[in-house]
């Protein structure tokens, strides 16, 4: 197949209704080919509550036209002949959130440099962003997608497509603070939401070999499914009386997924031992994050943030996802059928990660 032989067709939001089930399906201009570019036959592709929250500009205006997407899995049929990353035509492949960094070419990113190109103050997002060339980048609700190639990984023999692809961002954002942090033995964690997210924290936890895991949400309907995934206890902080007191300085590391700031961080802090760590990843839509100082200073607690993860992050979790057999909760959804899936997703119907599927 020849890079004539197709067009980049999508489903597009408009404007902010399009979180409303109003996407619309058209054709879209990817960004100018450069020689490190590949470019991407869409197989799957993960729904994300990143991709509702921009498309109704949740976390600010959103420059539309916008196809989201950004847990993309499917077959290189274009490599530019600068890729990186050992790729040919026809290998199975992945894009997570990231497709774009400036990779230090001024010698002046300590992020890049670092391989920490998450942190890049020239970050690019799969879609909604704007590349180094001035291209613009759409997702993987959609036929193709073009990427650089340094934002390409291989995917594992081991891993379905369907598995692999919500882990390109739902699990890379999990399991790069679990590491970060020094989830493994001797550590007790708890994942804060049991979501798409959340049961990424529980499957990963486990995989690094935490001596204790603990799923948190606000009821129990989801205490059997946490349980299921490798959680060794659950807590329901609306139904279990004294849940804070109870627990009290039994956890080391703390993973909150879930993007409000009503949760009850304070409650949720006591719960760490002495010089724990706090990692928030879900990000309200107000910005707000508030904690009183004493509850931080009293016990050394450290409160800190994670962004997804870079390139080498993710192709040591594919890695790890492979050799341990971890197999996410997924459902297949048809592409045609975006709307409604983008619907069910914010309605918390998914149990736990919706992957639309292209019929090829």
């Amino acid at each position: 197949m020849s890079y004539t032989d197709y067009k980049f067709e999508g489903w597009m939001g408009l404007d902010s209704s399009a979180a409303e089930g109003n996407m619309k399906w058209q054709e879209f201009e990817p960004k100018p080919w450069e020689e490190n570019d590949v470019d991407i036959q869409v197989t799957h592709c993960g729904i994300c509550g990143s991709d509702m929250h921009t498309l109704r500009s949740g976390w600010g205006p959103t420059n539309y036209p916008c196809c989201v997407g950004h847990e993309i899995v499917g077959k290189a049929v274009r490599v530019g002949s600068k890729a990186t990353g050992d790729i040919k035509i026809g290998d199975r492949v992945g894009v997570g959130a990231q497709s774009g960094s400036c990779q230090n070419y001024d010698g002046n990113c300590e992020a890049c440099a670092n391989h920490l190109e998450q942190h890049c103050n020239r970050m690019t997002g799969t879609y909604n962003g704007t590349y180094l060339n001035g291209g613009k980048s759409y997702g993987g609700y959609s036929l193709y997608n073009r990427s650089p190639s340094h934002f390409v990984v291989k995917i594992p023999d081991a891993i379905p497509s369907a598995e692999a692809a919500p882990m390109l961002c739902g699990g890379i954002t999990t399991y790069s603070p679990l590491r970060q942090h020094g989830c493994g033995p001797g550590k007790k964690v708890g994942i804060v939401g049991v979501g798409g997210l959340g049961h990424f924290g529980i499957l990963f936890a486990k995989a690094l070999g935490a001596d204790k895991v603990v799923a948190i949400s606000r009821k129990a309907d989801k205490k059997e499914d946490a349980l299921k995934l490798g959680a060794d206890a659950y807590i329901a902080t609306a139904e279990d009386k004294d849940w804070a007191a109870q627990n009290n300085q039994s956890l080391d590391l703390i993973i909150s997924t879930v993007s409000s700031s009503k949760m009850p961080i304070v409650e949720y802090c006591s719960l760490l031992r002495t010089r724990g760590t706090f990692v928030q990843l879900g990000a309200p839509e107000d910005g707000k994050l508030e904690i009183p100082a004493f509850s931080l200073i009293v016990r050394g607690i450290k409160l800190g943030g994670s962004l997804i993860g870079s390139p080498d992050e993710i192709r040591e979790m594919l890695d790890l996802a492979a050799t341990q057999n971890i197999h996410p909760w997924v459902e297949e959804r048809p592409m045609k059928d975006a709307n409604q899936a983008i619907l069910d997703m914010d309605a918390g119907k998914a149990r736990f990660r919706y992957v639309l599927a292209n019929q090829w």
